[in-house]
C-alpha cells in the first residue's frame, strides 16, 4: 500500500468537504494530519502492518503518537486511536477485501457445492457488511446536507456506481443459486460479479501519485474504444457478409452464421486468417458438405467432380487484403492516435488530479467506522442503536465539512478572492511576458508616440495659423487706418486729386481658416441639408423618389419641373397616426406649429411653412410627399437615450486606445437588420421612455431609467436625415447621454439585471465605440458628439 505524501500545492476538494482556508504549503499538511489521525506522521508502513496483525505491540513504543498523553498512557485510548486514524483503517480494509476476493474465488473454482457451505455463508455474510456500509453512506448524514443531496453525491462517484453494480449482480446469481435447475447458471452469473469485485479493486490504486492518474486514463480510454467500435462494425460485418456469401451457399445455422460474419471476421484483424479462404489448405475432412454436422461448419462452394473449391479465390484473397489494410492500419492506428490524446490530456494534469482523488480517499475514510468487513457490521449496530434507538444526533465533522458556518464560509470566500487576485495576477505577468504580447506593447508605445506627435504638430500649426490671422487682422486695420489718413488729408486740401494711391479693396483671404473668421464656413448649398432623405428608393416600399440636385434641396430656389409622387403608409392602428393625407378636409384639423392634443408638433428649427394644408420640410425637398413610413405629418419626435460606460480589461482597469479612454455603449438589433442601433425612437403618446427601449428593459425598473435621463446630458437637439423623411414629415429627436464613469455604480448593475429581450429577434450588448461601429449614419453622429462630450476615443 501506498502512503499518501503532502502535496505543497494541495487542491482541496471538488466543491464539497473543503478544509479550513490555509496558506499553499499547509493545504498538503493539513491532509497529511487528518489522514494518520492522532498518528505521527513519521512512522512507517512496516510499523502499521505490524501493530495492525498483533496489537499488543502498540504498548512496546514502536508506534508514536502526536498526543504526549497517549504516548505516556496505555489503555484503550491508544488502541482506539490507533485504530481510527484513517491511515489505518484503509490499510485494514485493503487487507480485508483482498480476504474476500481469495475467499469468493475459493468458494467458485473448489467449494461450490448444491448446499451453501460454510465459506459460502461467510461470503454472503460479508456481502451483508459491504451493503450496510454502502447504506450508510448514502444515507448517514451528519451535515444536515439533505437526503437528495446526499444521494447526488453518492452516485456522482464512479466507484459507487461499480459497488452498486456489483451488488445487485451478486443478488442476482445468489436467487439463481439457491434455485436448484438454475444452479449453474447461478455460479455463471457469480462469476462474472467477481470480474467486477476485482475491478473495484482499482480504487486502492487512487492513492498512488503515479497510479492514480492511469486509472481517469483507463476510464477515458474505455469511452474512446466504445466509440472506435462503431467505426470498426462497419468493417467487420461489410467483410463477414461479404465472405460468407461468397464461400458459403445458403447457411441455415444461424449461430454458424454468427461465427462465419463477426467472430471469424473478429479474430482476423489478430492474425488467425480462415484456412479455407483461399483453397491452398483446402480440406473436406474440417467441414460438412450439408451443413448437417452441428460441430463443423458448412464446406464452402466445390466443384464435385474434383473436390476442389469451385469460389473465386482471387475475390476472396483480395477482400482479406483490404480489410486487414483498413483494420489492421487505419483503424487499429487511429484507436492509438485516440490513446496517445487522451493519455497526453491526462498526463498534464497529473499532478491536480491525483490531488483530487487524495482528498477524496481522505475524506471517505476520514468518517468511515474503523472495522473492516465483516467486522463493522458491529460498528453498524452501535450506530442504529445511536441514531434510531437512544436519538442521539450526529456529530458533524470538525476537520473535513460538507456544510461550513457562516464564519468560516466568509473566511473562505475571503481566501478564494485572495487566491483570484493572485491567479489573475500570474496570468497578466504570463500574459506580458509572451513575445506576441511585447509586439503588441511597442506597437501601442509607437501609436502613443504618433498621436503625442502630432498633437505636438496640430498645436504648432495651430499656433502658426493664429498669429497669421492676428497678422492678417492687424495689417486690415492698418490699411483702414491709412485709407482713413488719405481721405482726411484729401478733404483738408493737402495734395491733388491726381495721383491718390488707391486700396484695393479687403478680401477674403484664400488660405483663412473658416474658424477664424467667426465660424462662416463657404461651401456647396446643398451640403447642408439632408442626404439620406433623398434615396432615390424609399424603405420597405416600391416608390421612387423625385429625383433632387443638391442646388436645389432648398424650398427659396426656383424647381419649375418638381413633381414628386404621393405615398402615405397604412397602418393597423390607424388611431395612432395621422389621416392618409390625400384628401384636405381631414388634415384641417391639424394645428402645425402647436400642441396638438397629446401631440407637440413644434419644431425646433423654428416655425415651419405650411402649404396647400401639408406642412413643409425645413430642410427643403426630398423628392416624395405625404407621411411616408411615419405616424404623422409634420415633425416626429423621438428620444435617443446614448447609455456608456467605460471599456475596462479583466483587472478592472480603463481600456485606452492611444491616450484617450474608449467607451462602450449599449445598442440593440433586429434579426432582420444588418446594423445595430441605439435604444430609442418614438415615444407613446404621455410616455416617456420610448418604444424600442421598453422592448429591452425590464418594467420595474422603468421608473429609474426616467430619472437616469433626467440627470443626463443633452448632446443633439434636432433635424435627423433619416431615409425616412419627406418633404411633408420628417424626424427630430434629442439624444441625452447617460454615462456611467464607475464599474461599481450601483444603478449600473441594476440596469445590467434589468437588460432583457421581449422578442426572440432582438438582440442587446454593449459594444464598444469607434469609427467603424455598425451603426446607421446619423446615430454615429450622435455617438461621435458623445465621445467628443467625454474626450473618448472615437
Amino acid at each position: 500500500m501506498w502512503e499518501p505524501p503532502a502535496g505543497p500545492q494541495e487542491v482541496p476538494g471538488t466543491g464539497l468537504g473543503r478544509p479550513p482556508p490555509l496558506p499553499g504549503a499547509s493545504r498538503g499538511a493539513f491532509l497529511t494530519k487528518v489522514w494518520w489521525g492522532q498518528l505521527c506522521v513519521d512512522n512507517g508502513l512496516w510499523q502499521l502492518a505490524l501493530c495492525m496483525l498483533a496489537f499488543p505491540l502498540l504498548y512496546t513504543g514502536l508506534i508514536s503518537f502526536r498526543d504526549r498523553r497517549l504516548q505516556a498512557e496505555g489503555g484503550l485510548a491508544r488502541i482506539r486511536a490507533f485504530f481510527s486514524a484513517p491511515v489505518v483503517v484503509f490499510h485494514l480494509n485493503i487487507l480485508s477485501y483482498f480476504a474476500f476476493l481469495c475467499l469468493f474465488a475459493y468458494v467458485l473454482m473448489v467449494d461450490f457445492q448444491p448446499r451453501p457451505s460454510g465459506c459460502e455463508c461467510l461470503i454472503y455474510l460479508w456481502l451483508c457488511s459491504l451493503v450496510c456500509e454502502e447504506l450508510r453512506q448514502l444515507f448517514y448524514n451528519p451535515d444536515e446536507c439533505g437526503l437528495m443531496k446526499m444521494a447526488l453525491l453518492y452516485f456522482s462517484d464512479f466507484w459507487n456506481k461499480l459497488d452498486i453494480c456489483a451488488i445487485l449482480l451478486f443478488m442476482a446469481g445468489l436467487t439463481c443459486r439457491l434455485i436448484p435447475s438454475l444452479l449453474y447458471p447461478g455460479r455463471i452469473v457469480l462469476s462474472l460479479d467477481f470480474i467486477m469485485f476485482c475491478l473495484r479493486l482499482m480504487h486502492i490504486f487512487t492513492i498512488s501519485k503515479t497510479l492514480g492518474p492511469k486509472i481517469i486514463i483507463v476510464k477515458r480510454m474505455m469511452k474512446d474504444v466504445f466509440f472506435f467500435l462503431f467505426l470498426l462494425a462497419v468493417w467487420v460485418v461489410s467483410f463477414g457478409v461479404a465472405k460468407q456469401a461468397i464461400l458459403i451457399h445458403n447457411e441455415r445455422r444461424v449461430e454458424w452464421i454468427f461465427r462465419g460474419v463477426v467472430y471469424h471476421s473478429y479474430l482476423t484483424i489478430f492474425g488467425q486468417i480462415p484456412a479455407y479462404i483461399d483453397g491452398v489448405n483446402f480440406n473436406l475432412d474440417q467441414c460438412s458438405p450439408n451443413g448437417t454436422d452441428p460441430y463443423k461448419p458448412k464446406c464452402p462452394e466445390i466443384d464435385a467432380a474434383q473436390r476442389e473449391p469451385a469460389f473465386p479465390e482471387w475475390l476472396t484473397v483480395t477482400l482479406l487484403c483490404l480489410y486487414l489494410l483498413f483494420t489492421n492500419i487505419l483503424l487499429l492506428n487511429l484507436l492509438i492516435a485516440m490513446f496517445n490524446y487522451t493519455f497526453q490530456q491526462v498526463q498534464e494534469r497529473t499532478d491536480q488530479i491525483w490531488k483530487f482523488q487524495r482528498h477524496d480517499l481522505i475524506e471517505e475514510y476520514q468518517g468511515r467506522p474503523p472495522a473492516p468487513p465483516p467486522f463493522i457490521l458491529l460498528n453498524h449496530l452501535h450506530l442504529f442503536i445511536k441514531r434510531a434507538i437512544l436519538k442521539i444526533p450526529a456529530k458533524r465533522h470538525k476537520q473535513l465539512k460538507n456544510k461550513l458556518e457562516k464564519n468560516e464560509e466568509a473566511a473562505l470566500l475571503s481566501w478564494e478572492i485572495y487566491l483570484k487576485e493572485n491567479y489573475l495576477q500570474d496570468q497578466q505577468i504570463q500574459q506580458k511576458q509572451r513575445p506576441e504580447q511585447k509586439i503588441q506593447d511597442i506597437s501601442d508605445k509607437v501609436d502613443t508616440m504618433v498621436d503625442l506627435l502630432e498633437m505636438a504638430h496640430l498645436k504648432q500649426s495651430s499656433s502658426m495659423e493664429q498669429r497669421l490671422a492676428s497678422l492678417e487682422e492687424q495689417v486690415a486695420q492698418t490699411a483702414r487706418a491709412l485709407h482713413w489718413i488719405v481721405k482726411a488729408l484729401r478733404d483738408s486740401g493737402f495734395g491733388s486729386e491726381e495721383g491718390v494711391p488707391t486700396l484695393a479693396p479687403q478680401k477674403a483671404s484664400m488660405g483663412r481658416d473658416p474658424e477664424l473668421d467667426g465660424g462662416l464656413k463657404v461651401e456647396d448649398p446643398g451640403d447642408a441639408y439632408h442626404v439620406d432623405a433623398r434615396h432615390l428608393l424609399y424603405p420597405n416600399c416600391p416608390v421612387q423618389r423625385f429625383p433632387v440636385p443638391n442646388e436645389k434641396v432648398p424650398w427659396e430656389t426656383e424647381f419649375l419641373i418638381y413633381s414628386p409622387p404621393f405615398y402615405t403608409a397604412d397602418r393597423k392602428n390607424k388611431d395612432l397616426v395621422d389621416p392618409v393625407g390625400d384628401a384636405l378636409e381631414p388634415l384641417s384639423r391639424i394645428s402645425y406649429n402647436a400642441v396638438d392634443g397629446c401631440l407637440d408638433r413644434r419644431s425646433f428649427h423654428g416655425v415651419y411653412a405650411v402649404q396647400e394644408g401639408l406642412p413643409l420640410n425645413p430642410m427643403g425637398r426630398t423628392g416624395l410627399r405625404g407621411r411616408g413610413d411615419l405616424s404623422c405629418f409634420g415633425p416626429n419626435h423621438t428620444l435617443q437615450p446614448v447609455v456608456t460606460r467605460w471599456r475596462r480589461s479583466q483587472d478592472g482597469a480603463i481600456c485606452r486606445k492611444g491616450i484617450k479612454k474608449v467607451l462602450e455603449v449599449l445598442v440593440v438589433k433586429r434579426s432582420l437588420s444588418e446594423h445595430w442601433v441605439l435604444p430609442g425612437g418614438s415615444q407613446e403618446p404621455g410616455e416617456t421612455l420610448p418604444r424600442k427601449l421598453k422592448q429591452v428593459l425590464r418594467r420595474e425598473f422603468w421608473p429609474s431609467f426616467e430619472s437616469l435621463l433626467a440627470q443626463g446630458m443633452e448632446v443633439y437637439k434636432g433635424y435627423v436625415d433619416d431615409p425616412r423623411n419627406t418633404d411633408n414629415a420628417w424626424i427630430e429627436t434629442v439624444a441625452v447621454s447617460v454615462h456611467f464613469p464607475d464599474q461599481s455604480d450601483v444603478e449600473l448593475k441594476r440596469l445590467n439585471s434589468h437588460l432583457y429581450s421581449c422578442d426572440a429577434g432582438v438582440s442587446i450588448r454593449w459594444q464598444v465605440v469607434d469609427e467603424r461601429i455598425p451603426l446607421y449614419a446619423n446615430h454615429k453622429a450622435i455617438l461621435q458628439k458623445v465621445a467628443a462630450l467625454f474626450g473618448a476615443y472615437y
